[in-house]
């Protein structure tokens, strides 16, 4: 089983990165690993949040379901990435279930010792703050393209975001989970995004090689998501 340096995986977090070797180790008593396999959930919607999570490696998604069963994806956590802790201030239970979309791995750091951060530096709350805020305005933006972007504008805008700067001259995306969470994520039917990536392959924009999205033609792709 995978084994992480505890107090090295927190200071090279941007939001720790900063945090002198004693405040770092302070954290330390206080961050617990969480293991899962996929499918497995962290906590449930309305479970007390006591804490953020780190993501080591796995990916977590974040979602609300309906009485009527229909689940709406709200985020994809990836590695290197946090989640809960603007919630952890509120001192409410949790809005949304968060589940490992694969085998994965998370440090738990409990609020105790957040707060303990807090009072000691305060570089640490303005780093924690601006955290907050990016999180607040991708949320922001999110409902923004939902309400005044149509299904391809969505999807391009999608696909523009998301290439992959490691791979060749020709851009390309990688899915990192299936289309439907995708689509959910999207405020899309798993139908409507099918289509939309038919029609712009169909109109030479793109080529679909299962998860990879080759982008054919990115400037006029842009201008389809404007």
């Amino acid at each position: 089983m995978a084994t992480v340096d505890i107090p090295s995986f927190l200071r090279h977090q941007p939001l720790f990165q900063e945090l002198s070797e004693a405040q770092i180790q302070a954290l330390v008593p206080f961050t617990h690993e969480v293991r899962g396999g996929k499918g497995q959930v962290v906590f449930q919607k309305g479970d007390p949040c006591d804490g953020m999570f780190l993501v080591v490696y796995g990916r977590v998604k974040l979602a609300i379901s309906s009485a009527q069963g229909s689940e709406k994806v709200m985020e994809i956590i990836h590695p290197g990435q946090s989640f809960a802790e603007a919630v952890m201030f509120l001192g409410r239970p949790c809005p949304v279930m968060a589940q490992f979309l694969e085998d994965g791995f998370l440090l738990k750091v409990e609020a105790q010792a957040i707060y303990q951060a807090i009072e000691r530096d305060a570089a640490f709350a303005r780093r924690l703050l601006a955290g907050l805020a990016m999180r607040l305005h991708g949320l922001v933006r999110d409902v923004e393209r939902y309400s005044i972007e149509n299904s391809l504008q969505r999807v391009t805008g999608y696909l523009l975001q998301n290439v992959d700067p490691q791979r060749g001259p020709m851009p390309v995306v990688t899915l990192p989970v299936n289309k439907n969470l995708i689509a959910s994520r999207l405020n899309l039917t798993p139908e409507t995004f099918s289509r939309m990536l038919h029609q712009l392959s169909e109109a030479g924009l793109i080529e679909v090689n299962g998860r990879e999205i080759v982008l054919l033609d990115a400037d006029r792709l842009q201008g389809a998501a404007d």
